[in-house]
């Protein structure tokens, strides 16, 4: 057997439907190098997704590699319950002068699911020993999406994730989410008043008493298809909070690391959470890493002598890992040297202008929207009326398998296709990345 036969033999794939590797089997990748994949036959595909959005400095970044390779050996774990390591400490004096004011400790897990899980929880407890034992619920918005653990598919709404789990989850108030597309009210994201913050009011006036925290991915609502939202609605939801004594918990593990421009998606609007989930980017996209900040106040609650019961049990084996560490030390190193958020938003202004000047009048292509990098396609049946596909034409998907014949890595969510690569990746990659782009959508809806 060959290594796609053996794969399809041994393995289940992630948010697939298997029977479609009849059709598409597994590309199997060999190397990488900066934006590019090469496959065991010595075909190449522009990585124009990050690989599901975390690699940040391009594959194989010299620097995260020498890095990695030199913890190794010195020290690859360490138990971190009352035991540490000079990279965590060190990582941790880094990261938080650069996080929204104030924001005072760390506390570190091993995946995005796992930190949002970690969140709530922490929430909650919080609520409780500070003396509010009204407050069980949690909040989220329409569309979001935050993780697949039961706890975090309890605060996401995107029901192909959920949906056979309802039995399963906590109850969540959901906030009908911006959907500036096809805004409800007729206005424009660029210069509304966020009229649609409307439900937001409604919703914590029904239930804000009894409600611990609110999660949301701040600016971008990325599984939803790329969603962006003003910044001015995530401040009303920010003053909100505040008046309900809800936390505000950011998950900035799509957004973080200067996905959006800023380096976190929070500093755009203004905004301090309570609580700030990371991971996904945190290490240049090596090490399963995640970290939970958290202000002092969060903090304080939990601390009180053991015989009061107070303490944040909860745990991951490889919370704080010293690979982990050592990479996402590597990735600030690179933020600091290599001026990346400067040089990326001068590629993003250009992407920007060229995406829309090579596939903005195509007429199932409804919107292009951009924050930093990030630029979504959403395809449409209609451009005037703004109709969608219908889902069994698997538009988007299509047009991923012809992409993929093309060499371009373009995985979809749904019918939106996106460009959300690198922060350090090259005009010139870009430039072709659009050409197959364009391509793959021309021999698809031609």
């Amino acid at each position: 057997m060959n290594y796609v036969q053996k794969d399809l033999k041994y393995i289940w794939h992630p948010c697939s439907q298997m029977k479609d590797y009849e059709d598409l089997p597994p590309i199997i990748i060999e190397k990488a190098s900066g934006s590019m994949l090469y496959d065991i036959n010595g075909k190449r595909y522009i990585d124009i997704v990050a690989s599901w959005w975390c690699n940040l400095f391009g594959h194989c970044n010299s620097r995260i590699n020498g890095a990695v390779k030199t913890q190794l050996d010195v020290l690859e774990h360490v138990i971190f319950a009352n035991f540490s390591h000079k990279g965590a400490v060190d990582y941790a004096e880094r990261l938080l002068p650069l996080l929204p004011k104030g924001l005072k400790k760390l506390h570190f897990s091993d995946n995005g699911s796992s930190v949002v899980e970690c969140a709530l929880k922490m929430s909650f407890q919080y609520q409780m020993q500070k003396g509010f034992i009204n407050k069980k619920k949690f909040m989220c918005l329409s569309e979001g999406y935050h993780g697949e653990t039961i706890g975090a598919l309890s605060v996401g709404s995107m029901d192909v994730f959920t949906e056979i789990y309802k039995p399963l989850l906590v109850d969540a108030a959901r906030i009908k989410a911006p959907d500036c597309y096809r805004c409800p009210y007729g206005q424009n994201r660029e210069n509304c008043s966020c009229e649609c913050a409307e439900d937001a009011r409604k919703t914590f006036e029904a239930c804000g008493a009894e409600t611990c925290a609110l999660i949301l991915e701040p600016l971008l609502q990325g599984a939803a298809g790329m969603r962006m939202y003003p910044a001015g609605y995530l401040r009303i939801l920010r003053g909100l909070c505040d008046s309900y004594g809800v936390l505000l918990i950011a998950d900035e593990i799509a957004t973080g690391f200067g996905r959006t421009g800023a380096l976190f998606a929070c500093s755009l609007a203004g905004v301090s959470p309570d609580l700030m989930c990371l991971s996904k980017s945190i290490t240049g996209g090596y090490m399963p890493f995640s970290v939970l900040a958290v202000t002092q106040a969060v903090y304080d609650a939990f601390y009180a002598d053991y015989s009061e019961g107070k303490a944040f049990m909860h745990s991951h084996t490889f919370a704080g890992n010293p690979l982990g560490c050592a990479a996402a030390n590597a990735a600030l190193d690179i933020f600091e040297t290599e001026n990346v958020l400067e040089k990326s938003a001068e590629t993003a202004l250009w992407l920007k202008t060229y995406l829309r000047s090579e596939l903005g009048g195509h007429p199932n292509i409804g919107e292009i929207r951009q924050i930093g990098l990030i630029n979504a396609l959403e395809l449409v049946a209609d451009k005037q009326t703004k109709t969608a596909f219908p889902p069994k034409h698997r538009t988007g998907y299509r047009i991923y398998k012809k992409a993929l014949d093309l060499g371009l890595l373009l995985r979809p969510l749904g019918d939106v296709l996106y460009f959300n690569p690198a922060l350090n990746i090259e005009k010139e990659t870009l430039k072709e990345a659009v050409y197959l782009c364009k391509k793959a959508i021309e021999q698809v809806l031609h």
